[in-house]
């Protein structure tokens, strides 16, 4: 098969959906033997795609068509056209905002959550209504649909009025071969001389996005942790500023404890695994996820986990984690304790992680996305 995949809506590598199309790719490239794929990128976006040249082809887009509208209006004027030209068997499109009305051959798109119909104020209003009312109808004009979660897929039936027969449940993975536990020590050393992090720390790893992340409650929590059992444990938060940024680092500000919470901006794929070795307890109270990247990243690396279990994150993290109420300040604060104050306890959740993390594996999601693919292509033929 020929086989098209847009990578625009990556925001320069710094999100979760940028995560799945590298990964997603990185295992597809196993398969350029059998098949042809040829990736649109924004020009300044190359270089996070050098590992795939040589083995897919990259077609550069210019980087005037970076604006979100203007990446919108590309993605149905011109990327069409760009099909036709290359003769392209299918086209896949990794998220909603950029889901086509119509091509030259089959479309298949990935949706991670609908978030816009879950949480009041994620977005802007513009967006809000992308979210709500446009996209309903352009997940109509897909061949095949990837669901990244049963939640998702549920929320598809529930929202858009989606079935089975196009809506396709194919988990995330996660890169085994990064994500594994590792020498505590030299991590824990490393993240003292980068990120000041030389006392034992909670961590928590997402944009900083207020208040779909929930980044003040768990302020809040870690707050009243310090002021009840009077630890040394610090609260490190890993992410870039994204939409509310500013409420959260007033959150901190406000603290009596605002010298424990470290802000440690984005952190790079070569340093997360490393972070994620060196931390005691990781926390991941959103108040909605599609999938939830980050519990089994850290799970892998062999760190017990607190989640929230919102959206997807019960399907994902299962029974390896302890769960909170992510609106519960003072509940969040008593798993902190919990954690914090018993080692079994930490080593109890930190071995039943690193079992619920080898469910999910990306040359799994590869081959189902491959099917998903040619099942698309003979829809378009039928």
């Amino acid at each position: 098969m020929k086989i098209g995949f847009s990578t625009s809506v990556i925001q320069r590598g710094k999100t979760g959906v940028a995560q799945y199309v590298f990964a997603l790719l990185r295992a597809l490239q196993l398969h350029t033997d059998k098949h042809e794929f040829h990736l649109f990128v924004l020009e300044e976006d190359l270089p996070l795609f050098d590992f795939a040249k040589g083995t897919m082809k990259l077609i550069a887009v210019a980087e005037k068509f970076r604006p979100a509208v203007k990446n919108v209006l590309w993605h149905q004027t011109e990327l069409p056209k760009l099909a036709q030209q290359l003769d392209l068997d299918v086209l896949h499109i990794p998220s909603y905002r950029r889901m086509l009305w119509r091509a030259p051959c089959p479309l298949v798109a990935t949706i991670h959550d609908l978030a816009p119909f879950h949480i009041t104020g994620k977005y802007d209003w513009k967006r809000m209504i992308y979210g709500r009312v446009i996209v309903k109808r352009l997940a109509r004009r897909q061949d095949e649909i990837i669901a990244v979660s049963e939640n998702t897929a549920r929320d598809l039936k529930i929202f858009f009025g989606l079935g089975r027969d196009r809506v396709n449940v194919v988990w995330n993975g996660i890169d085994h071969q990064r994500f594994q536990p590792g020498e505590v020590a030299a991590a824990k050393k490393s993240a003292g001389e980068k990120w000041g992090l030389d006392r034992p720390f909670f961590l928590f790893v997402s944009r900083l996005e207020h208040p779909g992340k929930n980044h003040v409650r768990l302020i809040e929590a870690f707050t009243q942790f310090k002021a009840q059992t009077k630890s040394d444990w610090l609260l490190a938060l890993g992410g870039s500023d994204w939409h509310g940024a500013e409420a959260i680092y007033a959150a901190a500000k406000n603290s009596p404890f605002a010298a424990d919470i470290r802000f440690l901006g984005f952190v790079s794929d070569a340093t997360l695994p490393g972070l994620y070795q060196a931390t005691d307890v990781f926390i991941y109270p959103s108040l909605f996820e599609g999938f939830g990247f980050p519990p089994i990243e850290a799970m892998a690396c062999g760190v017990p986990v607190i989640s929230s279990p919102r959206g997807s994150l019960r399907e994902v993290v299962a029974n390896a984690a302890l769960i909170i109420d992510p609106e519960d300040v003072a509940g969040i604060a008593g798993a902190l304790v919990k954690m914090a104050g018993s080692a079994n306890e930490r080593e109890g959740w930190r071995l039943n992680g690193i079992a619920n993390a080898r469910r999910f594996d990306w040359q799994e999601n590869a081959a189902q996305t491959l099917a998903i693919y040619e099942r698309a292509r003979r829809r378009g033929s039928g």
